[in-house]
């Protein structure tokens, strides 16, 4: 199963075990059970002090393992083969159960131990291996399983498990369940997690924020452009701090990254990852899991701008940099919000795996729509690609490669007018559409439809505050300035072209440098930075 250097490194990292685990299978005749025993056997036998393999598992899923703690009953468990994007999970969930302390802020591990539930909370993780998403969810109730005994996790991979997939009407993942009801979807990081089961955490956590004193500059959003924007401002030696939902924006979402000068490639989570830490080594205060509500303008030159957000917390500062980017747009026609989740889709490499075999359509004909239906093609039945423009607009050796594939099928002129579903297990059955040269309508039969038609900036909080252009992007001056004094934007929520991550992340240092220019030429001091910012800026 593993190859002879992922057994060297694997094996060093077993090492770190400061307390013996056990692995306990519960397998049957299948070829996933196979390929299980062979892992777990090849696992145990690289540290076999420390690890022991069991295969008398009473699980009633099967194929699946337990990790645990020997002699404790530790709730992790994967009804899958955890390679691919998950091979990751897996290796946590072995050091953490054995001990080895996770890379998480001391404060959110206290507040999973001190969760106290009536019942125990049993999740249910379902996700495909293919999905650059699914890691950060199964690896946090992972982590919540081995802190607190009164919480249970199974990472599910629902292309083992394609009756349960049908059964349960899985249709995107990551999909949770919390005792057998749906919990949430899609992407989550445990303070995200634990702000759904702890309740009260949300107020706790916005008094705590609007007792911080202003920044000199207050970043909003987490993206390229917040994270360069960060970098730039703190290497000034100034108090800066950024408020985001998630540190990373779109990239999280992006599976491979090819294209940004001096990387020859990454992975968006990866790459997002990388961010972060530059921006938390100038000694960058980050807030996460807020989404911004209000901007308030300053009531006088040189007065505080204030954030107020959706929690009920505010934040303020000397200047502020809106970079809160955009997210996928919408096609905004019957079916698609009564089908999401259902069938309707706008992440291939997430959910492709759970149409295996599946007729899907693909709406976009950019470069994102054209990689999309490529990628589709290996795994479902049958691609319908439908462009609302007369010709494909990607890049001309993806066009190549899609007309080559035999199973797909092109619509230029096409508009989708309705996407239809069944009554009865509501799922998506059908997608209409109009061909623009004359009028007529068209019906096609199929199981998904992923949306692949651009991006919408994240502005509407900001509509009757300062100036946004027809298309709500924020108008921007060569500084990166906007119509509010103090206040300057940058990255995909703003009027600069080509929506781009090297473009983002240049538009966020100049817009720090901006901010920068704008606080030496008034007549607001600047708070001097943490020590360790200044001493990494000189």
């Amino acid at each position: 199963m593993l190859d002879d250097a992922i057994k060297t490194q694997l094996a060093a990292y077993l090492q770190r075990l400061q307390q013996p685990i056990e692995l306990i299978a519960s397998l049957d005749d299948s070829a996933t059970a196979n390929d299980m025993f062979a892992l777990l056997t090849e696992i145990a036998a690289l540290h076999p002090r420390m690890v022991s393999a069991r295969f008398d598992g009473q699980a009633t899923r099967r194929p699946s393992f337990q990790i645990t703690r020997v002699g404790a009953d530790m709730g992790i468990h994967f009804a899958a083969l955890p390679m691919g994007h998950e091979f990751t999970s897996l290796v946590l969930a072995l050091l953490q159960a054995g001990g080895h302390p996770p890379k998480v802020e001391q404060a959110l591990i206290d507040q999973v131990k001190a969760l106290a539930p009536a019942q125990d909370l049993v999740f249910e993780t379902w996700m495909s291996l293919t999905c650059h998403n699914c890691p950060d969810v199964v690896q946090a109730f992972n982590l919540m399983a081995v802190l607190n005994p009164r919480i249970r996790h199974t990472a599910i991979d629902g292309g083992v498990f394609q009756q349960e997939v049908e059964a349960r009407q899985i249709l995107a993942v990551p999909l949770v369940f919390l005792n057998g009801e749906v919990f949430a979807s899609g992407r989550m990081e445990l303070a995200e997690i634990l702000a759904k089961v702890d309740t009260g955490a949300a107020q706790r956590a916005a008094a705590g924020l609007s007792a911080k004193e202003p920044y000199d500059v207050l970043i909003v959003g987490g993206g390229p452009a917040g994270a360069a924007a960060a970098v730039y401002a703190a290497r000034k030696g100034i108090r800066t701090g950024v408020v985001a939902e998630r540190f990373g924006g779109q990239t999280l979402d992006t599976l491979g990254i090819e294209n940004y000068i001096s990387v020859l490639e990454t992975q968006g989570p990866k790459f997002a990852a990388a961010l972060e830490a530059h921006a938390a080594q100038y000694g960058v205060d980050i807030t996460r899991m807020q989404r911004a509500a209000r901007l308030v303008p300053a009531e006088q030159p040189g007065g505080l701008v204030k954030v107020q957000l959706e929690s009920g917390a505010e934040l303020s500062g000397k200047t502020v940099i809106l970079a809160t980017g955009a997210r996928w747009r919408e096609l905004g026609v019957p079916g698609e919000q009564a089908y999401r989740n259902k069938g309707v889709a706008y992440c291939p490499h997430c959910d492709g795996p759970l149409f295996k075999g599946k007729r899907v359509a693909v709406i976009g004909g950019g470069n994102s729509g054209v990689e999309a239906a490529i990628d589709l093609a290996g795994i479902v039945g049958h691609v319908t690609l439908i462009e609302f423009g007369d010709a494909l607009r990607a890049d001309a050796v993806l066009v190549a490669k899609l007309k080559s594939l035999p199973n797909v099928s092109i619509h230029v002129m096409a508009q989708t007018t309705e996407i239809t579903g069944t009554g009865a297990d509501g799922k998506v059955n059908g997608l209409v559409y109009k061909d623009r040269r004359d009028g007529s309508e068209h019906r096609i039969d199929l199981e998904g439809v992923f949306v692949q038609i651009g991006l919408v900036p994240n502005t509407e909080w900001l509509k009757g505050t300062l100036a946004l252009s027809r298309y709500g992007e924020i108008e921007v001056d060569a500084k990166g300035g906007t119509s509010l004094p103090g206040v300057f934007a940058a990255g995909d929520a703003t009027t600069v072209p080509f929506k781009q991550i090297v473009i983002a992340a240049g538009d966020g240092a100049k817009a720090a440098l901006g901010a920068f220019d704008h606080l030496m030429r008034s007549s607001v001091p600047v708070a001097a930075a943490p020590a360790s910012a200044e001493a990494v800026a000189a």
